[in-house]
């Protein structure tokens, strides 16, 4: 990067007021992830709600006000090239003892993006790399508390772990919960306990995770060259009094609290990056851009990702290809063989049999990022003026994306610009697994995706097109609904049985001899739509007839306008200790 000697004025005030803005941003957002610790000890359930939608909103707002005065104090439209560079390398300078570098990198991006041409966006004007380490940040309170179980004994120590958390409400039976935990803990080892090293010792994450109904402890344990991760669930009982619900041993399980399936968790970090560098010890497979976004940084998760993604296209040869499936007819889907994700954009015209426009399926996918995913709903990653080589585009694709989404298209000799597009962890479709799966497969997920659709009811959430090529099946093989453009809120919904024909000729007719509103569900008409005359009808009847039923639905909505907020778990009820040890809350 070329500077000109001296420091403009102008660059030294940009740069500060950039600084200024980021901070703003995460004094907020860290005050109401602070504050997840009061809505979880006053089991104010919609608080905690409203108040993870909320914060979805915090970084955009202040990104656009940090334009907004760049604009109206240094007319940003108009500075030059070198100022820019300048304010550039005076922010890095601003960032040397800063908590949270990676994040403020990504927040100079987001308000340098807003006001420049994407022709800029390129080492000299934003951070294409990271400038600042992460590495041994200091930070306070610490990341991470550790306890020598040698000098205290096993359990004091994992009794001091649990209660050095603070909360105020008391447990109900904490020696009892702590009793289940230390034998869970000795048959996962296998019954009998290692020698303990000198280096025993139990690291848990300064702050807990908070999600929904739960809080989570988050550590490992360290002997020898040997680390044990463990999540520990921390659940209110009926009387209002805590408990340890289970603990989560395997680093599979673990893994998946951080899905995207999921909302994310509110935490209170001093530094992000301490807090994603111990989940990754644990978690080494999954990627920091997931972590990040799982810990309600979503945007620098977005950071992460295309980073992540631009260093895969240098390392592969693959071409991104047209998804296998059934062709959607509202969004078209593209996918890199080589790397697990896909990529979707809204058609430009929509077929006629979907009454919905391109704002209403955007409005729907920021739905499902604002609500409880309860491990159902695939969350997504939304982008604007994504650059990739057009020489890793087939001829198929190409014709498909200039035919079908040409309005999203800017096409140069070597690059696609893709103006608006959502990514998601890639899935195999539904309606494909079951075509190749064995009875014992097809019996699993037909009942997984019942199950699924019964979470989203409880949720809130009427999935609208239910056919099997809108879920997809996991890596964990959980069945999970990707496809937003009919959804609704449960209470938005008119569910109904189908009224008497007045005469057989009328029930015989191809158009319904009743009236039908817009928001009207008829659930008896799902077998003659979604199930076919097969295995997959016997099971799905032998475990989720129920959802044929307008009652069902009606009950759920009744529950959901009560206010009553139903618990989810992201996890097995057998791995619980009231399954594992008989009643034990």
């Amino acid at each position: 990067m070329l500077i000109t000697t001296g420091q403009h004025p102008k660059a030294i005030a940009i740069a500060q007021a950039l600084i200024e803005g980021f901070d703003k941003h995460y004094g907020i957002f860290r005050e109401v992830s602070r504050a997840a610790k009061d809505r979880f000890e006053a089991a104010d359930w919609h608080a905690v709600q409203r108040a993870a939608k909320e914060r979805i909103r915090f970084y955009d707002e202040r990104v656009d006000e940090c334009v907004a005065r760049l604009h109206e104090e240094f007319h940003a439209d108009w500075l030059d090239d070198d100022i820019w560079q300048q304010a550039k390398l005076l922010f890095v300078g601003m960032l040397v003892n800063h908590k949270q570098p990676e994040l403020a990198e990504t927040f100079f991006n987001s308000v340098c993006c807003k006001i420049l041409h994407r022709n800029y966006f390129h080492n000299d004007f934003i951070f294409v790399r990271p400038a600042i380490s992460t590495e041994y940040i200091e930070s306070d309170p610490p990341t991470y508390r550790s306890y020598y179980p040698r000098a205290g004994g096993f359990l004091p120590t994992i009794r001091r772990v649990v209660e050095d958390f603070g909360w105020r409400r008391p447990f109900a039976d904490i020696a009892r919960d702590i009793g289940f935990l230390v034998e869970s803990v000795r048959e996962h080892v296998g019954g009998r306990w290692p020698e303990p090293e000198v280096n025993f010792q139990i690291q848990v994450l300064s702050s807990a995770f908070y999600r929904n109904k739960a809080a989570y402890i988050i550590g490992k344990a360290v002997n020898g060259s040997v680390e044990y991760p463990f999540a520990i669930p921390v659940l209110h009982d009926e009387h209002g009094q805590l408990y340890l619900d289970t603990i989560l041993l395997e680093p599979a399980r673990i893994a998946i609290l951080f899905s995207l399936n999921r909302a994310y968790f509110m935490v209170d970090m001093a530094s992000p990056s301490g807090y994603v560098g111990f989940l990754r010890s644990m978690l080494p497979f999954k990627p920091k851009a997931e972590l990040y976004t799982m810990l309600g940084l979503a945007k620098q998760g977005k950071t992460a990702f295309y980073r992540d993604l631009m260093h895969h296209l240098r390392h592969s040869r693959d071409d991104f290809i047209i998804a296998p499936g059934i062709r959607g007819l509202v969004m078209l889907v593209f996918t890199l063989p080589s790397f697990p994700y896909v990529f979707k954009l809204i058609k430009d015209e929509i077929a006629p049999t979907k009454d919905v426009t391109k704002e209403i399926v955007r409005a729907k996918y920021q739905l499902v990022k604002q609500h409880d995913r309860v491990g159902r709903m695939a969350d997504t990653l939304e982008f604007s003026n994504v650059a990739l080589p057009k020489a890793r585009f087939t001829a198929e694709l190409l014709d498909e994306l200039r035919r079908l989404a040409p309005s999203l298209l800017e096409e140069d000799e070597d690059e696609i610009v893709i103006r608006h597009l959502y990514i998601e962890r890639r899935m195999e479709p539904l309606n494909l697994f079951l075509n190749r799966a064995n009875p014992e497969q097809l019996e699993k997920a037909v009942i997984d995706y019942g199950n699924a659709i019964r979470e989203l009811a409880t949720a809130n959430i009427f999935p609208g097109d239910m056919l099997f090529k809108n879920f997809g099946i996991t890596r964990y093989g959980r069945v999970v609904f990707y496809d937003y453009d009919e959804i609704e809120y449960m209470t938005d919904c008119n569910f109904r049985e189908i009224p008497e024909a007045p005469s057989p000729e009328m029930e015989m007719s191809s158009e319904p001899w009743y009236p039908v509103a817009r928001n009207d569900v008829f659930p008896e008409e799902f077998a003659r739509f979604l199930l076919g005359p097969n295995e997959i009808r016997r099971v799905f009847l032998a475990h989720h007839r129920d959802l044929l039923d307008a009652n069902f639905w009606r009950a759920r909505q009744a529950r959901i306008r009560a206010g009553h907020v139903e618990d989810f778990f992201p996890y097995a009820d057998e791995l619980r200790f009231k399954s594992r040890f008989g009643k034990a809350t």
